[in-house]
């Protein structure tokens, strides 16, 4: 009986690892992207274990910038203590600079690069030790402490003793094992420092109400400008201030020109609660589209787009180019409305992940009224793969993009497609 229960023990403990994961939260690493001060980099607040102690903070670049100081100031909403510190931007391992939190809960990291500030929120979160991890251990533990004295008092002649002994390791040994068991059915603790758990209204949070606007309100070319995006409650009229981290940025925004001459894919400082904003410099006048990507709590995706006028007179070379024209590889040759299509184009060797992606593949219809963005398939060697569904006939404006070492490569090309049925 010994001998099955000293069996039973091994088994529970070489069963006993940890549940998957449900959402990362305490102890995971938050990137944000920022394009700030004429720089495209992604701010690393790396997951802490415990509090008080250490917050390490670092900033990727994916252009060159040359060790961009980027000043950091880390604040806790609830008591308003502040700590400050700089980081430099480095293209691929940036050295941390280490904060230090006295608590868990909402903070806000205020970033100053320029004459640029961005004030991210975020949350400082540390794994709290649940029920289930007391009775898993605690039951090993009695169960070990039983089985030592049944087989001491059995050592001793005492045979109902040890019997009894044993009886009680069975049973914490059962304990263990029903609670491993049965304990990734339950909900999992929050960590400490998480938000209060509130009612989320029936179908999720409504979509935010968005008004796009250029500060000043008619930029002229060759100078710079704002585009500011303010978000709203339509339910409740208040700023919404609860956007999610997705694909390492808070909202994505790509501003191209009419002709598709003119592309920029940013990531807007957030400036006050409800408030994003990018600045920009465009070198023709005419009309440019915005397309911004981003994502309530609670809620889906959500695409707002807006137009606005650039005035005065061409300023040749003072804007960033689209990019470097490719000729991507295309199945099938013309592809076909509604039904999916590949495209694959050359990549050099050494490309990193940006955004959390190999590569991006970003859609746009000739006249401005679609817009689509998908991801790299995983494609291992020298290419990119996307798959990608036209939904209607006609020409397509179409930019790739990917990081390299020391920037952020753009490819801009076209795509024809055709109506259904229209092939044999």
């Amino acid at each position: 009986m010994i001998r099955a229960l000293c069996l039973a023990a091994v088994l529970v403990l070489a069963l006993a690892a940890p549940a998957a994961a449900h959402d990362v939260t305490a102890g995971a690493d938050l990137r944000i992207a920022q394009s700030i001060a004429g720089a495209e980099v992604t701010v690393v607040i790396k997951g802490t274990s415990r509090v008080p102690g250490p917050l390490r903070i670092g900033v990727i670049a994916y252009q060159p910038v040359a060790g961009l100081p980027v000043g950091l100031e880390v604040r806790s909403v609830e008591d308003g203590r502040t700590v400050t510190g700089t980081a430099r931007a480095a293209a691929r391992d940036p050295q941390y600079a280490q904060l230090r939190v006295e608590r868990t809960g909402p903070h806000e990291l205020k970033l100053s690069a320029g004459d640029e500030v961005a004030v991210v929120p975020f949350r400082v979160l540390v794994e709290r030790g649940s029920a289930g991890d007391l009775l898993i251990y605690g039951g090993l533990f009695v169960a070990g402490l039983l089985l030592v004295g049944g087989l001491l008092t059995g050592g001793l002649a005492r045979r109902a003793t040890a019997m009894l002994l044993s009886a009680g390791a069975a049973a914490g040994v059962t304990v263990a094992a029903m609670v491993i068991v049965f304990e990734p059915q339950l909900p999992p603790a929050l960590p400490d420092g998480a938000a209060p758990v509130a009612g989320t209204p029936a179908g999720g949070r409504p979509y935010a109400q968005a008004r796009v606007a250029t500060v000043p309100a008619r930029p002229a070319a060759g100078q710079d400008f704002t585009l500011r995006v303010d978000l709203v409650d339509g339910s409740t009229g208040r700023p919404v201030d609860d956007l999610a981290v997705h694909h390492e940025a808070l909202a994505h925004v790509v501003v191209t020109s009419a002709d598709g001459r003119y592309f920029r894919h940013l990531h807007p400082l957030r400036t006050a609660p409800g408030r994003l904003e990018v600045r920009l410099r465009a070198d023709r006048p005419g009309r440019y589209l915005a397309h911004a990507e981003l994502e309530r709590e609670d809620s889906g995706g959500q695409l707002v787009t807006a137009g606005f006028e650039i005035g005065g007179e061409a300023a040749p070379g003072t804007s960033v180019p689209a990019g470097e024209a490719v000729s991507p590889l295309l199945r099938p040759a013309v592809p076909v409305a509604g039904r999916p299509a590949t495209i694959e184009l050359p990549a050099p060797a050494g490309v990193r992940p940006w955004l959390g992606m190999t590569g991006h593949l970003l859609v746009r219809s000739q006249d401005g009224t679609f817009f689509g963005h998908v991801h790299e398939m995983g494609t291992p060697g020298s290419r990119l793969r996307f798959t990608f569904s036209f939904p209607e006939p006609g020409r397509y404006l179409a930019w790739a993009q990917y990081a390299t070492a020391d920037r952020i490569v753009t490819a801009p090309f076209t795509v024809d497609v055709t109506a259904s049925g229209t092939l044999r």
